[in-house]
């Protein structure tokens, strides 16, 4: 009677923990589809990449000895922020307004393109300028199977994979390293990636540079489920192991 009874708390369990669902865990036939596809183009190495300036971009401008025309300076403590605030965002045309120049369209402009404007105008009124930009939101987010899963800040234009990883803390136990996904903006729409960074050789396809904006999902491997059910069940089975001892212990001692 007590087995039957064990037995079938042990199957409910079971099929209990069956219905929890990884959503950073792909099923099979994603697997399939995913491993089969080649590597787009747009995740090739590209050693010229520059960030493009974007909708809802956070833009800071600093011209050294010109806190009129600085918004968010880096030159000085003593800059025009109370005025126009940290930063300028990019509205959904593309424009932004700059001091004393008013409004100015720099959608898909590199910074040093934008730098290179803004010193042109500049130099209108001021002989030899000093301009820097700086995009304030450059992130790439790491999610899943990493012991730090983050949204990283980053200032450079291209970053590596492993790069981030590392930043991340690592690789967690369960992370699924044939399945990482990259998710990376094109225009208007996505494009996605699965790299097998277990292979020997292919550096460039494995180690991939990042950009900005770009979102790395580390899946984990099937039996992190199964772990976790093995976890919960053990317990369970001792506890049932240990009531078994102690019923028998008091038949025994009561015949």
């Amino acid at each position: 009677m007590i087995r039957n009874i064990f037995l079938f708390f042990l199957l409910g369990s079971m099929l209990a923990s069956c219905r929890t669902a990884n959503v950073l865990m792909n099923s099979r036939k994603e697997l399939r589809v995913a491993t089969s596809a080649p590597l787009d183009v747009l995740f090739a190495y590209n050693k010229d990449y520059e960030y493009k300036i974007r909708k809802n971009d956070k833009i800071s401008i600093s011209v050294w000895g010109q806190d009129e025309l600085s918004v968010g300076s880096i030159y000085g403590v003593y800059n025009s922020n109370e005025i126009y605030g940290k930063w300028l965002m990019v509205d959904a045309n593309g424009m932004i307004e700059i001091p004393k120049i008013g409004s100015f369209n720099i959608l898909n402009y590199t910074v040093t393109q934008f730098k290179d404007t803004l010193q042109s105008h500049v130099g209108e009124w001021i002989k030899n300028p000093i301009v820097d930009v700086k995009i304030l939101n450059k992130e790439i987010t790491l999610l899943g199977e990493l012991r730090a899963p983050q949204v990283h800040v980053v200032d450079k234009d291209r970053n590596t994979l492993l790069e981030l990883v590392t930043k991340s803390g690592g690789f967690d136990f369960y992370a699924d390293l044939k399945h990482i996904k990259v998710i990376r903006p094109s225009g208007d729409s996505v494009v996605n990636a699965i790299l097998n960074i277990t292979r020997s050789g292919d550096y460039f396809n494995k180690n991939i540079q990042l950009y900005p904006g770009d979102i790395v999902i580390v899946p984990s491997k099937r039996n992190k489920e199964f772990d976790k059910r093995i976890a919960t069940i053990v317990p369970f089975t001792a506890s049932v192991s240990a009531f078994v001892l102690v019923y028998k212990l008091f038949t025994t001692t009561s015949k």
